[in-house]
């Protein structure tokens, strides 16, 4: 077996007060489920610690190399990453995914943005989490956000060079996304072809479609190596009208937390709105399930002031998919404010369906 060795993780400074707080537990369990679900428990006594007056994580591992770092180098919470001997700091490789300039995940600002960190953490614990993880490093994963506001999920997925979808019922919302991605690839003078108009079924429009192709650069576009980014003005329960069933590897939201976002739900009344994000998951986790591939994830994340985790586990579970409960998973939850306590729930579609 290969001697262990001693790894110390800078983590990344966060603008927000808040998160930065909670920034080493969060980083902690993202690793954690990096270790179990990619790495195979290779990684031991992961701690955090403070060395020359800055905080670290630390742990040990046989020595990591190729797809290892490659792994490691994407985690939200890395700044940079050293092998440690002694008191020596040696410096490695961290060559990350991101595809663009990082202005595409910060520069938009508004009440409610969901922090841009967390972000990129929800999408890559349930990248980890599915049956092909791997399939991060080469890009190959397939990404939908079916309650996808202003776009957040779509750009950190665009970041990482994935394709990517959105559906957004507000008119405003998708107004806003689609305004500002097509201004961004317009200032960043990046090659693509984008497409606006209604979808039209059975002689009605159903929604609005953004159809977008880019190159992360000239020669990538001109030669058909591109990225796909949709998204949809329409209701997530009438997603299966606009993609085609399995067509998702990862499936990757932010449930409304009950504070800048309300969920609804259709009952014989009409439309009602909710606190609680229940009502809107039990009607829109049938159609989900439909747009994930065998072995695709689904991660989701809430308030648990408005929903238990119990509540959302048997939904998942009674959708037909299966939750992951160990351990790492259970090690996200956090206050965002006064009226706000997040966690992430995984869930992943068997290979093995009867659908």
């Amino acid at each position: 077996m290969d001697a262990t060795h001693d790894y110390a993780f800078l983590l990344l400074p966060s603008h927000n007060r808040v998160y930065a707080q909670e920034s080493a537990r969060l980083a902690r369990a993202e690793l954690l489920v990096l270790n179990e679900t990619v790495l195979g428990g290779r990684i031991e006594e992961i701690e955090e610690r403070t060395l020359g007056g800055v905080r670290y994580l630390t742990f040990r591992a046989p020595r990591l190399g190729g797809d290892d770092l490659a792994q490691l180098a994407n985690l939200s919470g890395l700044y940079a990453l050293f092998e440690r001997t002694g008191e020596t700091l040696t410096p490695l490789p961290v060559e990350r995914l991101d595809a663009f300039p990082d202005d595409l995940i910060t520069i938009q600002k508004y009440v409610g943005k969901t922090n841009e960190d967390f972000t990129k953490l929800l999408l890559n614990v349930t990248a980890f989490s599915c049956a092909r993880p791997e399939r991060l490093l080469t890009r190959r994963l397939r990404v939908l956000d079916p309650l996808a506001g202003r776009g957040t999920t779509l750009n950190q997925a665009v970041m990482y060079g994935l394709d990517a979808a959105g559906v957004e019922r507000d008119t405003r919302s998708f107004d806003a996304y689609q305004n500002f991605f097509r201004q961004w690839l317009r200032n960043s003078r990046i090659k693509h072809r984008a497409d606006l108009g209604p979808v039209r079924r059975h002689h009605r429009t159903i929604g609005r479609r953004l159809a977008v192709t880019l190159g992360v650069d000239k020669e990538r576009y001109r030669a058909g190596e591109t990225i796909d980014v949709t998204a949809v003005n329409a209701d997530t329960t009438a997603a299966g009208d606009f993609f085609p069933a399995g067509s998702f590897d990862l499936i990757v939201t932010d449930a409304p937390y009950g504070v800048q976002h309300g969920s609804r739900s259709r009952d014989a009344g009409g439309p009602t709105r909710s606190r609680s994000p229940l009502p809107l998951l039990a009607e829109a986790l049938p159609v989900w399930h439909r747009l994930l591939r065998p072995g695709g994830a689904i991660g989701i994340s809430w308030n648990t002031l408005v929903a238990r985790r119990a509540e959302l586990t048997a939904l998942l579970t009674e959708a037909g998919l299966d939750v992951r409960e160990s351990e790492p998973y259970l090690g996200f939850a956090h206050r965002v404010d006064q009226a706000i306590t997040r966690d992430l729930v995984v869930a992943v579609r068997p290979t093995a369906t009867g659908d």
